[in-house]
Protein backbone atom coordinates (compact mmCIF):
# COMPACT_ATOMS: atom_id res chain seq x y z
CA UNK A 1 0.00 0.00 0.00
CA UNK A 2 2.88 2.03 0.44
CA UNK A 3 4.09 2.05 -3.11
CA UNK A 4 0.93 3.29 -4.06
CA UNK A 5 -0.23 -0.11 -5.70
CA UNK A 6 -3.53 -0.50 -3.76
CA UNK A 7 -5.38 2.17 -3.64
CA UNK A 8 -9.15 1.22 -2.16
CA UNK A 9 -11.10 3.17 -4.84
CA UNK A 10 -12.85 -0.13 -6.39
CA UNK A 11 -13.10 -3.86 -5.85
CA UNK A 12 -13.97 -6.70 -7.41
CA UNK A 13 -15.10 -9.92 -5.71
CA UNK A 14 -15.73 -13.53 -7.13
CA UNK A 15 -14.94 -17.29 -6.18
CA UNK A 16 -13.33 -20.12 -7.44
CA UNK A 17 -14.26 -23.38 -6.40
CA UNK A 18 -12.01 -26.35 -5.49
CA UNK A 19 -12.64 -30.19 -4.93
CA UNK A 20 -12.51 -31.55 -1.49
CA UNK A 21 -10.78 -34.38 -0.43
CA UNK A 22 -13.94 -36.46 -0.46
CA UNK A 23 -15.59 -38.86 -2.90
CA UNK A 24 -18.45 -37.91 -4.44
CA UNK A 25 -19.61 -40.99 -4.38
CA UNK A 26 -19.88 -41.50 -1.01
CA UNK A 27 -22.40 -38.50 0.28
CA UNK A 28 -25.43 -39.14 2.08
CA UNK A 29 -28.57 -37.90 3.60
CA UNK A 30 -27.51 -35.77 6.71
CA UNK A 31 -30.26 -38.04 8.36
CA UNK A 32 -28.26 -41.13 7.57
CA UNK A 33 -25.39 -40.61 9.15
CA UNK A 34 -24.25 -41.48 12.51
CA UNK A 35 -21.88 -38.79 13.81
CA UNK A 36 -20.96 -41.12 16.93
CA UNK A 37 -19.33 -44.11 15.53
CA UNK A 38 -15.52 -43.47 16.68
CA UNK A 39 -14.15 -43.91 13.04
CA UNK A 40 -16.11 -40.72 11.95
CA UNK A 41 -14.57 -38.42 15.15
CA UNK A 42 -12.53 -36.57 12.74
CA UNK A 43 -11.04 -32.84 13.04
CA UNK A 44 -13.51 -31.56 10.24
CA UNK A 45 -16.46 -33.20 11.63
CA UNK A 46 -15.90 -31.85 14.95
CA UNK A 47 -16.24 -28.55 13.41
CA UNK A 48 -19.19 -29.13 11.67
CA UNK A 49 -21.03 -30.37 14.78
CA UNK A 50 -20.08 -27.42 16.75
CA UNK A 51 -20.91 -25.31 13.66
CA UNK A 52 -24.32 -26.52 13.32
CA UNK A 53 -24.31 -25.92 17.70
CA UNK A 54 -23.13 -21.90 17.56
CA UNK A 55 -24.43 -21.50 14.45
CA UNK A 56 -27.32 -18.03 14.52
CA UNK A 57 -28.87 -19.04 11.55
CA UNK A 58 -29.86 -22.50 13.17
CA UNK A 59 -32.91 -22.20 10.72
CA UNK A 60 -31.33 -22.59 7.65
CA UNK A 61 -31.72 -26.39 6.10
CA UNK A 62 -29.00 -28.81 6.21
CA UNK A 63 -27.56 -29.96 2.67
CA UNK A 64 -29.81 -32.52 0.88
CA UNK A 65 -26.18 -34.60 0.50
CA UNK A 66 -23.09 -34.26 3.08
CA UNK A 67 -20.10 -36.09 3.01
CA UNK A 68 -18.95 -38.06 5.76
CA UNK A 69 -15.51 -37.37 5.64
CA UNK A 70 -15.81 -33.68 5.24
CA UNK A 71 -19.02 -32.56 6.10
CA UNK A 72 -18.20 -28.98 5.94
CA UNK A 73 -17.53 -28.99 2.24
CA UNK A 74 -20.47 -28.09 -0.11
CA UNK A 75 -21.63 -30.53 -3.02
CA UNK A 76 -21.79 -28.56 -6.01
CA UNK A 77 -21.67 -28.50 -9.55
CA UNK A 78 -20.70 -25.25 -10.92
CA UNK A 79 -19.02 -24.39 -13.72
CA UNK A 80 -20.58 -27.00 -15.76
CA UNK A 81 -18.38 -29.80 -14.15
CA UNK A 82 -19.62 -33.04 -12.81
CA UNK A 83 -21.10 -32.66 -8.96
CA UNK A 84 -18.37 -33.26 -6.21
CA UNK A 85 -17.92 -31.95 -2.69
CA UNK A 86 -16.04 -28.36 -3.17
CA UNK A 87 -15.23 -25.31 -1.03
CA UNK A 88 -15.38 -21.65 -2.79
CA UNK A 89 -12.35 -19.52 -2.48
CA UNK A 90 -13.27 -16.56 -2.23
CA UNK A 91 -11.15 -13.13 -3.44
CA UNK A 92 -11.41 -9.57 -2.66
CA UNK A 93 -9.56 -7.72 -5.71
CA UNK A 94 -8.35 -3.82 -5.99
CA UNK A 95 -9.20 -3.22 -9.18
CA UNK A 96 -5.99 -0.58 -10.15
CA UNK A 97 -3.51 -3.22 -9.97
CA UNK A 98 -5.40 -6.28 -9.74
CA UNK A 99 -4.20 -7.54 -6.86
CA UNK A 100 -5.82 -9.57 -4.08
CA UNK A 101 -6.62 -7.71 -1.02
CA UNK A 102 -8.26 -10.30 1.06
CA UNK A 103 -9.68 -13.80 0.58
CA UNK A 104 -11.85 -15.91 2.36
CA UNK A 105 -12.47 -20.03 2.44
CA UNK A 106 -16.30 -21.28 2.18
CA UNK A 107 -18.17 -24.19 1.15
CA UNK A 108 -19.50 -23.70 -2.43
CA UNK A 109 -22.46 -22.26 -1.69
CA UNK A 110 -23.16 -18.98 -3.47
CA UNK A 111 -24.93 -18.11 0.16
CA UNK A 112 -21.90 -18.71 1.67
CA UNK A 113 -19.63 -16.90 -0.46
CA UNK A 114 -22.16 -13.56 -0.40
CA UNK A 115 -21.49 -13.90 3.60
CA UNK A 116 -17.90 -14.08 2.62
CA UNK A 117 -17.76 -11.02 0.68
CA UNK A 118 -19.60 -9.24 3.85
CA UNK A 119 -16.43 -10.07 5.67
CA UNK A 120 -14.12 -9.94 3.61
CA UNK A 121 -15.04 -5.86 2.87
CA UNK A 122 -15.66 -5.08 6.78
CA UNK A 123 -12.24 -6.93 7.71
CA UNK A 124 -10.71 -4.85 5.09
CA UNK A 125 -12.34 -1.34 6.29
CA UNK A 126 -10.63 -2.77 9.59
CA UNK A 127 -7.30 -3.96 8.87
CA UNK A 128 -6.12 -1.65 5.86
CA UNK A 129 -8.51 1.26 6.53
CA UNK A 130 -9.98 0.86 2.81
CA UNK A 131 -13.55 1.19 1.78
CA UNK A 132 -14.46 1.26 -1.98
CA UNK A 133 -16.19 3.64 -3.81
CA UNK A 134 -16.91 1.02 -6.51
CA UNK A 135 -17.93 -2.51 -6.17
CA UNK A 136 -18.21 -4.93 -9.37
CA UNK A 137 -19.74 -8.40 -8.75
CA UNK A 138 -21.22 -11.03 -10.86
CA UNK A 139 -25.25 -12.03 -10.66
CA UNK A 140 -24.51 -14.21 -7.92
CA UNK A 141 -24.20 -11.43 -5.30
CA UNK A 142 -27.43 -9.46 -6.55
CA UNK A 143 -29.33 -10.98 -3.74
CA UNK A 144 -31.49 -8.06 -2.08
CA UNK A 145 -30.38 -9.21 1.36
CA UNK A 146 -26.83 -8.49 0.52
CA UNK A 147 -27.26 -5.34 -1.21
CA UNK A 148 -29.23 -3.90 1.19
CA UNK A 149 -26.21 -4.56 3.10
CA UNK A 150 -23.82 -2.97 1.32
CA UNK A 151 -26.27 0.12 0.91
CA UNK A 152 -26.12 0.37 4.38
CA UNK A 153 -22.89 0.23 5.24
CA UNK A 154 -20.85 1.53 2.18
CA UNK A 155 -20.95 4.80 -0.53
CA UNK A 156 -19.85 2.06 -2.91
CA UNK A 157 -21.42 2.02 -6.16
CA UNK A 158 -22.06 -1.79 -7.11
CA UNK A 159 -21.80 -3.21 -10.99
CA UNK A 160 -23.90 -5.87 -11.51
CA UNK A 161 -24.46 -7.72 -14.97
CA UNK A 162 -27.84 -8.01 -15.74
CA UNK A 163 -30.14 -9.73 -18.38
CA UNK A 164 -31.34 -6.84 -19.72
CA UNK A 165 -28.93 -4.51 -19.79
CA UNK A 166 -25.06 -4.72 -19.93
CA UNK A 167 -24.85 -3.85 -16.13
CA UNK A 168 -26.92 -2.09 -13.21
CA UNK A 169 -25.45 0.50 -11.27
CA UNK A 170 -26.68 1.55 -7.74
CA UNK A 171 -25.44 4.57 -6.79
CA UNK A 172 -25.56 5.88 -3.17
CA UNK A 173 -28.87 7.95 -4.06
CA UNK A 174 -30.86 5.09 -5.32
CA UNK A 175 -33.10 4.23 -2.82
CA UNK A 176 -33.54 0.26 -2.07
CA UNK A 177 -35.95 -1.27 0.18
CA UNK A 178 -35.10 -2.55 3.26
CA UNK A 179 -33.79 -6.05 4.01
CA UNK A 180 -33.07 -7.97 7.03
CA UNK A 181 -29.48 -9.20 7.16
Amino acid sequence: MDAGLVKGEGFAIDASVTQADASRYHGKAPDEIDWSVPERQTRAVAEFLTALDDNPEADRKLPKVISPVDPCSAWTAKVNKRVQFGYGLNYLIDIDNALIVDVEATPARTYDEVAATKTMITRTEERLGLKPDRLAADTAYGTGKFLGWLMRVSAAALRLPSENAPSIRLSPNYLLPSYDI
